[in-house]
């Protein structure tokens, strides 16, 4: 289905058989074919390597790769892609990394399908790629192995860390070279980013889905100019009410929160069914981090469930900086303005302490300091970025 998609972009399958050549894989034909899939033309391709029966492994692979003149660029693309598809593979299988073999994937099929990527890229001259939030299927499929379940183990293991989404499609909607591909290529998922679209190829399997078009859309584009929006990440929110729970726990709860990686933490309060008062908690975090924190949440507190989704987080870019103070070396954060203009504000810490070291009021220090950085004081670069 990618190199459906990238024929579809404009690569043309001729070239891409004769690029192909250096790998000296003789024994397989390249066949195209324009379909419809829901009403959507798209290339649907497939790599015919009946005649041959060969099984390689992952060591063979490496010598052919190496072997071949294709370009440094290429080699290193798909053998890092083959590295990552074999260390899935060993670790499923519970052999040598180089003794994989690729039954599975096709041998010529997996070095064809990878290769070829690989080739397109580098023929379009594709300097970053960003791919949804991947769909897998549901169900059980038979390999080699016998009867194994939908994904794939190594599938899964591929994927790992990867935001992905579960459907009720019986089929396998994602093979371990496909997770192999966008595990190399890939550098975010998630929403699309913003870019000027130069380019849409659609790239068709096998199957015709009741609910779906069983395609692959790939887009080509140049990035816009940078924008708030461009520079935005995905995070989640979670929130939960309590109204039953003793109230000195919560400042032991936040410390416990922003410990487990919280980027915020915040109480509101609220009135709750039987016009009891409460506390809402609200918790922004890092994708990564939500098992942990909605774990901490459910074992602190007295609450019964957490709701959490994603959303979008735009911040300004900052850094620990070491500012020259009248008490000497004191760290501040450095916030960079959308203007490119520079603040930097005293940490809390940093005033408590100094506020208890000379016992001066804390508001006192904190305004002293303020005043110290705002007016360009010699500061260095921490050799740690600010949360």
């Amino acid at each position: 289905m990618i190199l459906g998609a990238f024929i579809d972009l404009g690569i043309d399958p001729g070239w891409l058989k004769k690029a192909l050549s250096p790998l000296g894989l003789k024994s397989f034909t390249l066949k195209t074919d324009r379909v419809s899939r829901n009403g959507i033309g798209a290339i649907h391709v497939e790599v015919d390597a009946k005649a041959d029966t060969k099984s390689r492994n992952y060591s063979d692979i490496q010598r052919i790769i190496d072997a071949s003149n294709l370009s440094g660029f290429v080699k290193k693309k798909s053998l890092d892609t083959f590295d990552r598809l074999a260390a899935a593979e060993s670790k499923i299988h519970q052999c040598a990394k180089e003794k994989v073999h690729f039954h599975e994937v096709g041998g010529i099929d997996a070095i064809v399908d990878i290769v070829g990527t690989a080739l397109c890229f580098e023929n379009l001259g594709i300097s970053g790629v960003a791919a949804s939030t991947i769909p897998l299927g549901t169900g059980l499929t038979t390999c080699r192995h016998g009867v194994i379940p939908i994904p794939a183990p190594a599938t899964l293991e591929l994927l790992a860390s990867v935001p992905t989404y579960g459907t009720d499609v019986p089929h396998e909607l994602v093979t371990p070279t496909g997770a192999a591909i966008l595990r190399t290529w890939v550098q975010s998922f998630g929403p699309m980013p913003v870019m000027k679209i130069r380019n849409t190829g659609y790239g068709a399997g096998t199957r015709e889905h009741p609910d779906r078009p069983n395609l692959l859309r790939m887009l080509t584009g140049d990035a816009a100019e940078k924008t708030a929006v461009e520079n935005s990440e995905t995070v989640v929110e979670m929130v939960t009410a309590i109204d039953d729970m003793n109230p000195e726990i919560f400042g032991y709860l936040m410390e416990q929160l922003f410990g487990d990686g919280a980027l915020d933490v915040l109480w509101s309060p609220v009135f709750m069914k039987k016009n009891r008062p409460g506390t809402m908690i609200h918790v922004v975090c890092r994708e990564a981090d939500t098992r942990k924190l909605v774990h901490r949440i459910l074992t602190e507190t007295s609450t019964l469930g957490v709701r959490f989704q994603t959303m979008q987080r735009v911040a300004l870019p900052r850094k620990t900086v070491d500012v020259n103070t009248s008490y000497g070396r004191v760290k501040g954060k450095q916030i960079t303005r959308m203007d490119g203009s520079v603040r930097i504000l005293p940490e809390y810490e940093e005033c408590r302490r100094i506020a208890l070291e000379t016992g001066k009021p804390l508001a006192a220090i904190y305004e002293e300091l303020s005043f110290a950085f705002s007016d360009g004081g010699d500061h260095r670069p921490d050799d740690e970025s600010a949360p």
